[in-house]
């Protein structure tokens, strides 16, 4: 894998449009901006994204004013079980945008900031076949995976064989963080935001998330 400063080198020359070479710029001291997508299903290929949502984190603070969402209307049908977990319609997208009209005002919103999400990767993985052929490169923003840092305050020092839960449910709960609703991008792209500052705050602190012990086996034989 190219280090990340080669490969930023490689995608500032292979920009083919120079509108967009803000993406270059320093980012703004202490900003992030977390990002989710909703889509008709997992596999990068062959899905679509349905659902974009971006937050900017500035400091401590989240700034849910400045927030950029949008449906999309999908290249292929909306099917059943994608429906029952983003709850999107086939009527809430027919009159949405297509994705090429969305991206380049996300693109304008996120701008070269940190990228912040759960399962980051997956998302920016859906949106760069998109803007990989409307810019010529692939997203070059710095990526921040929230699941990484909730398992380095919790699990980094565990024994072996410790039963890892990365779950988003697992993260929302020993974070006291309340659930919104999942599967809603808005929603959680908001609950993402709470997660990376109190992670980010406890990492700072040096605080670990206390794990369950396992309960001791009481042998009635002895031993």
């Amino acid at each position: 894998m190219l280090p990340r400063a080669i490969k930023r080198l490689l995608h500032q020359a292979t920009l083919s449009d120079q509108s967009y070479r803000f993406m270059f710029d320093r980012a703004p001291d202490d900003e992030f901006v977390v990002i989710d997508c909703e889509t008709t299903g997992l596999n990068v290929r062959t899905d679509n994204v349905v659902a974009i949502a971006a937050i900017k984190i500035r400091g401590n603070r989240i700034l849910t004013s400045a927030r950029f969402e949008a449906i999309v209307h999908p290249d292929s049908e909306l099917e059943a079980e994608a429906i029952k977990i983003h709850r999107l319609r086939r009527s809430d997208v027919e009159a949405s945008p297509i994705v090429w009209k969305v991206l380049p005002g996300f693109l304008h919103f996120i701008g070269p900031r940190p990228l912040i999400g759960y399962y980051v990767d997956f998302d920016i993985a859906m949106l760069d076949k998109y803007i990989l052929p409307l810019v010529g490169i692939e997203l070059p923003n710095e990526r921040i995976e929230v699941s990484r840092l909730y398992y380095e305050r919790k699990y980094g020092n565990a024994p072996p064989n410790t039963e890892v839960d990365l779950s988003f449910a697992a993260i929302l709960h020993d974070l006291c963080i309340p659930p919104l609703g999942q599967h809603d991008a808005f929603n959680d792209a908001l609950m993402t935001a709470m997660m990376f500052l109190q992670l980010r705050d406890l990492s700072r602190r040096g605080v670990r998330i206390a794990r369950q012990r396992a309960s001791p086996v009481f042998n009635q034989f002895g031993g």
